[in-house]
């Protein structure tokens, strides 16, 4: 039985497995530029962030109904599961929909039909996080925002992520104050590719509470004092990092330096079709690769569900929290 966790870096389209992509390019008429699965598999090699979304938006195309994203999601939550994920907190991006004319409302009512049976089919409960492209115009994520109000009974907050250099987050400034009136959750991706100041400008402009990847905060020390003090949550994707060549090797990753420091760290999968590893895969890479002990695994366990958005469900918070004290390694 993996050791129980909480999954708080998974954008939904980034699961989607080269056998799905085929399966649903056939079911809805789509051509994909490769003979078969292993030619498309071999493509998921990437020199850095832009080229791995190139492809990852290209593979979208065979994403067009409710039934498409349901699939999708189904096929995640099933891996999830079988990985010890008790509670995942979902990205998805609207903008890469409809921008090709399939409408938000399909992508959600997609979404939510999975998650919707998630703990009865998975035993993993789910929340909904809505992302703007921070390669897109400000307008354009005011335009999606405004386009999600119907379904905002579904979407737990808003998150940012696509290319990083060159997209400071204060450019979302006026979105995000409009997703906090809402009442929404807020996240963002910051400190990957980006540097530490951008992971200052999205606590002090966006006013995240949660801050995805952040990696490059340990080159600024008072930001580091800061992130532990306030104990902002810091999402982890070690594949990913090694995969995108944020690092060169996950001995290198800093994970054991922040935990260290005492950051609270969590540790996620980001897309895990396309960077070679789900929640568990990545949980036993940086356990062989720095040596983690059975604690400090517990502790990443533990960070996962505290840092979750369950200040509305206590009660399962601390069931979670309970079955990974009472985990045996």
């Amino acid at each position: 039985m993996p050791l129980p966790k909480a999954e708080l870096h998974l954008h939904i389209e980034g699961t989607l497995e080269p056998e799905l992509a085929f399966a649903l390019a056939e079911r809805n008429g789509v051509t994909l530029p490769y003979a078969d699965t292993a030619e498309l598999r071999e493509a998921y090699r990437f020199s850095d962030l832009q080229s791995f979304l190139d492809l990852y938006y290209a593979l979208m195309a065979v994403l067009r109904t409710p039934e498409d994203f349901t699939d999708l999601a189904d096929a995640y939550l099933e891996r999830a599961a079988a990985q010890g994920v008790r509670h995942a907190e979902i990205f998805f991006d609207p903008q890469a929909h409809t921008s090709r004319g399939v409408p938000i409302g399909t992508v959600i009512e997609g979404l939510t039909a999975s998650l919707d049976r998630a703990e009865e089919r998975y035993g993993i409960s789910t929340r909904l996080i809505l992302c703007f492209l921070r390669d897109e115009s400000a307008e354009s994520a005011l335009a999606t925002l405004e386009a999600a109000k119907p379904y905002l009974d579904r979407i737990t907050g808003v998150g940012l992520d696509s290319a990083e250099v060159g997209h400071p987050p204060a450019k979302f400034r006026e979105v995000y104050e409009e997703a906090a009136r809402l009442g929404l959750r807020r996240v963002a991706h910051a400190g990957e590719e980006g540097p530490a100041a951008y992971v200052r400008e999205a606590l002090d402009v966006l006013g995240v509470e949660r801050i995805d990847h952040g990696l490059r905060c340990m080159e600024d020390p008072e930001l580091v004092e800061r992130l532990a003090r306030e104990r902002i949550p810091l999402t982890l994707c070690p594949l990913s990092n090694v995969r995108l060549r944020v690092i060169d090797t996950l001995a290198d990753h800093p994970l054991r330096a922040m935990m260290d420091a005492g950051l609270l760290v969590t540790v996620n999968s980001d897309d895990p079709a396309y960077f070679g590893g789900y929640a568990g895969d990545n949980y036993a890479a940086v356990s062989d690769a720095l040596a983690l002990t059975a604690e400090q695994l517990r502790t990443l366990a533990r960070h996962s569900f505290e840092a979750s958005f369950l200040e509305d469900d206590e009660p399962r918070r601390a069931r979670y929290l309970a079955e990974v004290e009472a985990y045996r390694f």
